[in-house]
């Protein structure tokens, strides 16, 4: 059994009592917050928020539709790229079912958003999200910590072969760049999942996905000539990408990871391998909610708006009890983040040297 901080968290408390078991610390602070009403429904914040992503998609296509085969289409990409990126933010909220209470609204409404509106697959990603919240950075377990183009751990550098091992050693370097290959991997590993007999569904999540492709290529051709068609392509897939990696990277790279066995209560599960992003509203904007990341991992139902005021209780209540809790600002998570590859990349560059 193996707990690994490769990251730096904030000690805990000296006082205070021994962790309990059997999840009755979160049942505690799960009254708290449902006697605080964070539990709540927000359907009139929803409504606006949902309705601005739209608005912003259609304003968009007029736009592209005006510029016609114009250079200036390239400033349209990047802030597409927003866009897009806020569609993914909302289609998240709805999986989580932040939104809607029921199945049925919430699955309709984000394979809207996500296989239709951004060409990303709503079953896949469900999937994918449903196994990381079940075990944070637990090596084996949590699908965002598999080893693949990066490495998380030492133990996974020192085991590393092909592409990983081969830019292992500099990816604290690489990561950022990467990052530009992330909205073109989102679409194929969405479409490579149509494959997969688990996928439920599998008729519509495909049709949805071909009309977003057929319609996002055919208005590429028709209006730009072709080589503004794939320079707007890559503008617009590439800041894709980076915006949903700038989002989703401070929330659990660099902190504690799990291996084996090493299941800790949920509570502590969720609160020691997650990072709090501080900031204002803008912040709250543009990650989508997800700088409190402690608070959506312990709560993934609480509607967004809710998280700020929770953010309060949760940190009183992880004083309390003894358990870290790890907030820092946004570059500095960067810092973090890119600090642990590095670190973990060590056996890799060791063996080039050697």
């Amino acid at each position: 059994m193996t707990f690994s901080i490769d990251a730096p968290v904030e000690a805990a408390p000296s006082s205070g009592p021994a962790p309990s078991s059997g999840g009755s610390d979160f049942a505690r602070l799960s009254r708290r917050v449902r006697e605080a009403g964070l539990m709540d429904r927000c359907p009139r914040h929803y409504a606006v928020r949902l309705g601005s992503v739209l608005t912003a998609l259609i304003a968009g296509g007029a736009a592209f539709l005006a510029l016609s085969d114009s250079w200036w289409q390239l400033l349209l990409a990047a802030a597409m790229a927003l866009v897009f990126g806020q569609v993914a933010l909302a289609a998240h909220d709805l999986a989580h079912r932040q939104v809607f209470r029921r199945r049925g609204p919430s699955e309709t409404w984000g394979r809207l958003f996500g296989n239709l509106a951004i060409g990303m697959s709503y079953g896949w990603w469900m999937n994918k999200h449903t196994r990381h919240h079940a075990n944070p950075n637990h090596e084996g377990l949590d699908p965002d910590v598999a080893p693949d183009i990066l490495v998380w751990s030492t133990a996974q550098a020192r085991h590393s072969s092909g592409l990983a091992r081969a830019i292992g050693g500099h990816q604290a370097l690489l990561f950022f760049p990467l990052l530009t290959l992330e909205g073109f991997n989102l679409h194929l590993s969405s479409v490579r999942a149509l494959r997969s007999p688990a996928m439920k569904h599998r008729v519509l999540e495909g049709a949805l996905l071909f009309l977003h492709v057929a319609a996002y290529l055919s208005a590429l051709f028709l209006v730009l000539s072709p080589g503004k068609a794939v320079a707007f392509l890559a503008v617009h897939q590439c800041l894709f990408g980076v915006y949903l990696g700038c989002a989703f990277a401070p929330n659990h790279k660099g902190m504690p990871t799990f291996t084996g066995d090493d299941r800790p209560d949920f509570l502590r599960r969720q609160v020691l391998t997650s990072r709090n992003v501080r900031g204002g509203r803008l912040t709250d904007v543009m990650l989508g909610g997800l700088n409190y990341q402690i608070e959506h991992h312990l709560f993934p139902s609480m509607p967004t708006p809710h998280l700020r005021r929770a953010q309060v209780i949760v940190r009183q209540y992880c004083a309390e009890i003894g358990v870290p809790y790890h907030e820092t600002g946004l570059i500095w998570s960067y810092g973090e983040a890119l600090a642990h590859l590095h670190r973990v990349g060590e056996p890799i560059r060791r063996r080039e040297a050697a």
